[in-house]
């Protein structure tokens, strides 16, 4: 499927010259928006890929504004347009964590290459939450076996905190994330089967 991009500009023709590079580029343009506050009720049901935001816009809400309301409510990478690339603004804008700034004016090239950097971003960072999430998850099920462990010297049962004579493997089990496997040590199959060996059975 082709990435959704959303493009937020005030500017009529700048608009269309994105848009029309965007899907040029190969990518879905599912929307254009003029002002902040449309722009992010229409975000909201777009949900795209890619928002690209210009800085200054109409209506009473700026593109940081809005970018910031983006990556808190909805988590969508924004790479901001503008043609504003003071110290002050670059400060404002840095607030909102953007995954690109592009200064216009831009070519095609400057938005096929934001564009392809901020969404590869945007899947690494992905992937590492999801990294993350399943290592927390894995993380919450181990549990591990701590203390004095009541043990029979004669049959190896194992007694539980209710008093309950458990085999090793079954109280192992029930409060870890181990599972077991049986077979022969090498002892044991020497002692179990001594022909195998051409010996006798040791004596116990």
């Amino acid at each position: 499927m082709k990435p959704k991009i959303y493009v937020v500009e005030d500017e009529a023709i700048t608009a269309g010259d994105i848009e029309q590079s965007l899907e040029k580029l190969g990518y879905d343009v599912v929307g254009v928006s003029a002002s902040g506050e449309d722009a992010l009720k229409q975000i909201k049901a777009a949900q795209p890929d890619l928002v690209l935001m210009d800085i200054v816009l109409k209506g009473k809400k700026s593109g940081t504004y809005i970018a910031a309301e983006i990556k808190q409510d909805l988590n969508i990478p924004v790479i901001f347009l503008t043609a504003y690339t003071d110290d002050a603004t670059l400060l404002e804008a840095k607030k909102s964590e953007p995954y690109g700034y592009i200064a216009k004016p831009f070519t095609e090239a400057d938005i096929r290459i934001g564009v392809d950097i901020a969404l590869y971003k945007a899947k690494m960072e992905a992937e590492r939450r999801e990294l993350t999430s399943a290592l927390k998850q894995a993380l919450s099920e181990v549990r591990t076996l701590r203390g004095l462990i009541p043990i029979c010297a004669a049959c190896k049962k194992i007694r539980d905190d209710e008093g309950f004579w458990e085999h090793v493997e079954q109280y192992i089990e029930a409060r870890t994330l181990a599972e077991f496997t049986h077979g022969l040590c090498p002892d044991c199959v020497q002692k179990m089967y001594p022909e195998l060996f051409g010996t006798e059975p040791p004596e116990d």
